[in-house]
């Protein structure tokens, strides 16, 4: 007769104690296992999202006619406020950035600048024709012409570039920024009309690619600098964060509209384009120092129960 191994009851309750220890600590240590990969990969989320858009904001930034920045307010349309002169005890009350930028595209050309950003102040065709003709070195407006209607798909042209001369005297409230300039409680009405601005609107002629024409008044009165940076289009970056609605939250770029024409980024009907650059922002921050300005953003997840997890990145634009 064949007997069986079996376990003895001392064997069976150890056997069920250290059952019992695995159970307790060896489930905790799985949670906190999980619970770990979930924070690691809200962090590497948020960090990579934080970076891109500010880097996306930074890239524009950086090519920004520095006098023409200004914030608005509360999302609100009516007034604006020079970069320079916020209040940094309420800078989360300023949710619109807004600047002019040069046409870097251009300016870079496929193998050559199409504008050079300079005038040729000796010229004799300037003389000839005081106030309304301007000759830009080396400039093909053709090429230029090509290059806006490509990036604003067809709703823009050379008509609609304005010019800024590098070294001029210069005012917040005469880029076409439409609504109050806070400092002065005055409001300015749009579009631009003449030359007298910091804002020159131009065209060109078909008389020579390098030509530049005044598209309304003239320059005679107006003192002409060698240098000057070309512009088409105007941007604007606004936090959404209203209560209650699909936007909140959310990190708009604007762009392809002209100020100086009397155009908002929000005239949306107008073939202003709209981008979403982020959305659960908990916090979009700027400010600026002179000529430099600084960026910051956070953006936040609730994908943990009950918390809310928040990861900042911020840049400083020479």
């Amino acid at each position: 007769m064949r007997k069986k191994a079996a376990f003895t009851m001392l064997e069976l309750l150890f056997a069920i104690v250290v059952i019992g220890i695995l159970s307790k600590f060896g489930v905790e240590f799985l949670a906190q296992a999980y619970r770990g990969f979930i924070y690691s990969n809200v962090n590497h989320t948020l960090q990579a999202q934080s970076a891109s858009t500010v880097e996306i904001i930074a890239s524009r930034l950086q090519y920004r006619i520095k006098e023409s920045v200004i914030a608005r307010r509360d999302n609100a349309l009516n007034s604006f406020y020079s970069v320079n002169d916020l209040n940094t005890t309420f800078l989360d009350r300023y949710t619109v950035l807004e600047w002019i930028g040069e046409d870097i595209e251009g300016f870079r050309g496929t193998q050559l600048p199409f504008w050079s950003g300079v005038f040729d102040l000796e010229n004799p065709i300037i003389a000839m024709n005081v106030g309304n003709i301007l000759v830009s070195l080396e400039t093909n407006t053709t090429n230029i012409n090509n290059t806006i209607l490509i990036l604003s798909d067809n709703s823009s042209n050379f008509g609609d570039a304005a010019l800024y001369f590098t070294g001029a005297t210069h005012d917040i409230t005469t880029f076409g920024w439409q609504g109050i300039y806070a400092d002065t409680a005055v409001a300015f009405n749009n579009p631009i009309t003449d030359q007298l601005q910091s804002v020159h609107p131009i065209n060109s002629t078909v008389a020579d690619s390098s030509y530049f024409i005044p598209s309304v008044g003239t320059m005679q009165s107006v003192d002409i600098y060698e240098y000057y940076k070309l512009f088409w289009t105007a941007y604007a970056i606004s936090f959404e964060d209203y209560n209650n609605t699909t936007q909140a939250g959310k990190l708009f770029l604007y762009y392809n509209y002209q100020p100086w024409l009397g155009e908002s980024y929000s005239d949306l009907n107008k073939g202003i384009k709209k981008t979403l650059l982020a959305e659960n922002v908990s916090t979009f921050r700027f400010f600026a120092i002179d000529s430099l300005l600084k960026i910051q953003v956070c953006i936040k997840s609730n994908l943990l129960k009950g918390e809310e997890h928040s990861i900042c990145k911020d840049k400083t634009i020479f």
